[in-house]
């Protein structure tokens, strides 16, 4: 087993020759490692079925085992996420700009290889491999730090994906992970200055903290999500509660799922009957306020202001009746995480209002906040959902784990 330090010096090592691999070598091998996958499916799940047997046992809530299972239909679509970054335009050596200064020089920016990118993630062994790709493509090594709860997931899809590097006469160490998920190993990662060029968390409020807090080594922060659908006042009723359902149910245990409700007290009584029907076939726990209490009855569990500034990750919703499209949106900047908020109307004027006004990294009209995802976003697979200002913001893809710089051609200027 190689410890922190080695893995740290194979990285750094191999950044050099993956910053100089071609466009057609680094897709080949994308492209291998996608065929590895399907090939070594019955491996994978079973490394996969020690995980859940532990989480089971270990009494693992229902959204997290959600979002460690792996099954062959899963597996294919890792695959296919592997096959698209493929397909992508390489950002590698983009020419962004270049302009000729008064003195003759010519100065352009353009894209380069960030180095050797750190990954630190929970119970998601998807993101092994989604996380491998993206950061290789880009033509930057990788550390990958994966949660206990996934171990022989990711540590399976890890071997799979370095076996094929080496078929294709890459080094491997191209993509590394960590076989001692300890805290303390966790912490030191955070701290490898001079190795590790970029950190990205992925997971939990606990995680992300941690590392925002921790780390010494620059943090691209992914933030949880903490997603609200409001319904207007000129609202499809239908379109309203199609949009709402999928954005809680559709997959209850992603960043990108409503954990909160909005409804005009305009059209509250006429939609959230309709939505309580339509949520009750999921067993949806509602967190109402007290209008929505009158409205829907008993069953409701009055909401407090802990459950609006919750991120479920559960089968349960917060409900909060408001008076204006300005108290929607007030509240959702209150208590939003920054990353994915939905309106549904049939105002251009509220819509518009909704998309500039409201703070997040993502923002909908009409359409499920279960969107917000590299994949949908047409960026093959997706390394994580930015949530903060600086250098990325939203479905971080290709071009987000690239860096920048300055090139300058002159003729012999110099300075006066």
């Amino acid at each position: 087993m190689r410890d922190l330090i080695q893995i740290a010096e194979d990285a750094k090592n191999a950044k050099r020759e993956v910053a100089k691999l071609d466009t057609s070598m680094k897709n080949n091998a994308i492209n291998k490692i996608a065929d590895a996958l399907l090939a070594k499916t019955d491996e994978i799940l079973a490394a996969n079925q020690k995980d859940l047997d532990l989480a089971i046992e270990n009494g693992m809530n229902e959204g997290l085992i959600d979002r460690l299972t792996l099954t062959a239909k899963r597996i294919e679509g890792i695959a296919e996420g592997c096959r698209q970054v493929a397909a992508l335009a390489d950002p590698v050596g983009e020419l962004l700009w270049q302009k000729i200064r008064p003195n003759g020089l010519k100065i352009g920016l353009k894209r380069v290889a960030m180095g050797v990118i750190g990954m630190i993630y929970e119970a998601r062994p998807n993101v092994t491999v989604d996380a491998a790709v993206l950061c290789f493509k880009a033509g930057s090594a990788c550390i990958l730090r994966s949660g206990k709860e996934a171990f022989h997931s990711s540590m399976c899809l890890t071997n799979v994906m370095r076996e094929a590097l080496k078929e294709c006469n890459i080094t491997p160490n191209a993509i590394n992970i960590l076989e001692d998920t300890s805290r303390q190993t966790a912490t030191e990662m955070m701290r490898l200055n001079g190795y590790i060029d970029v950190l990205i968390p992925r997971g939990g409020a606990g995680l992300i903290k941690s590392v925002v807090q921790n780390a010494t080594v620059p943090v691209i922060e992914t933030g949880t999500g903490n997603c609200h659908v409001y319904i207007d006042s000129h609202a499809d009723m239908n379109m309203a509660v199609n949009i709402l359902v999928n954005s809680k149910c559709q997959r209850i245990s992603v960043c990108n799922a409503a954990e909160s409700l909005l409804v005009h007290e305009a059209v509250a009584k006429e939609f959230l009957p309709l939505a309580a029907k339509e949520l009750a076939k999921s067993n949806v726990i509602i967190h109402g306020c007290s209008k929505t209490k009158e409205i829907l009855g008993d069953s409701i569990i009055p909401a407090t202001e802990d459950d609006y500034a919750t991120e479920y990750l559960n089968y349960e919703i917060s409900v909060k009746i408001v008076s204006s499209l300005d108290e929607a949106i007030d509240h959702i900047n209150k208590y939003n995480t920054g990353h994915s908020e939905c309106i549904v109307t049939d105002s251009y004027a509220a819509s518009q209002r909704f998309l500039d006004e409201v703070d997040a990294a993502a923002v909908y009209v009409n359409a499920s906040t279960r969107f917000t995802d590299g994949f949908e976003f047409g960026f093959g697979a997706e390394i994580g959902i930015s949530t903060q200002k600086l250098h990325a913001r939203g479905p971080m893809g290709l071009e987000a784990l690239t860096s920048q710089k300055y090139v300058i051609l002159g003729n012999g200027q110099v300075r006066i």
